[in-house]
């Protein structure tokens, strides 16, 4: 099985349950065993406390992939999220630069990525977000390659327009840098507006994603992500897991 189908969950999900428990318990309802932690459940500026997080997803059988989405500035405490990821064992991290300090930021965190082991995922967010389209990351991963690459949100890509956010189309445009991935679906009115729907179901040439990062020999954190019913999400998530399996396997 490759990387791109082997998939977990991000905890953002599961954000109106604050007890890291239940978030596991949720985690294994839907039908995965791995996650990416938000910052919906945990305090990265906090490794100790962290601790005691880790150990939780630990005894309950959920791996730790991933955290994020976290903001690098350039601040030392920054340092801390790169201790966290390491504490759990997980590889990358999905991050975001904003636009008047990441020419201080970046190289910190290659500097912090080197010392760690740890890739960066810069998460695209879609056309309001400094970073959610191509000529942005373009520039951005000029930077900081090969320590920074992409964690592509699938459907903040969608976003911004069939043209310019074509998932499919990011993954060739950029070859070897998909080192994170969110699949996520929106569905659109005609004003542009975006609802999550189940992955597969909405906008994303699910499939066709999938084939382009196998093309591409991805190896990296792989989620499904859905943002709605938010104190119910389990029966939504339980289906993304079944299309994408159904889909392209996992």
């Amino acid at each position: 099985m490759g990387a791109a189908a082997d998939f977990g969950v991000q905890s953002y999900c599961f954000r109106h349950f604050k007890d890291n428990r239940e978030v596991v318990e949720k985690v294994k309802a839907i039908g995965v065993n791995t996650v990416e932690v938000s910052g919906a459940h945990a305090d990265f500026n906090d490794p100790e406390g962290w601790k005691d997080i880790v150990k939780i997803y630990r005894d309950g059988g959920v791996g730790i992939l991933s955290i994020g989405v976290q903001n690098f500035a350039g601040e030392d405490a920054e340092r801390d999220f790169f201790e966290c990821a390491a504490i759990a064992g997980a590889k990358h991290i999905s991050c975001h630069f904003q636009v008047d300090s990441y020419t201080k930021a970046i190289p910190k965190v290659r500097a912090w990525s080197r010392e760690y082991g740890i890739r960066l995922g810069i998460h695209s967010h879609g056309g309001y977000h400094f970073g959610g389209q191509p000529v942005v990351l373009k520039h951005l991963l000029g930077l900081g390659a090969p320590e920074i690459g992409l964690c592509i949100d699938t459907a903040w890509a969608l976003q911004i327009g069939p043209r310019a956010g074509n998932p499919v189309q990011w993954v060739r445009d950029f070859p070897g840098q998909t080192y994170g991935v969110h699949y996520k679906d929106f569905v659109f009115d005609k004003d542009g507006q975006w609802h999550d729907t189940v992955v597969g179901k909405g906008t994303l040439d699910l499939p066709g994603f999938v084939a382009a990062l196998d093309a591409d020999g991805f190896d990296g954190m792989a989620v499904i992500e859905y943002e709605a019913d938010v104190e119910n999400p389990v029966p939504a998530l339980t289906e993304c897991v079944e299309v994408m399996r159904e889909l392209v396997g996992g």
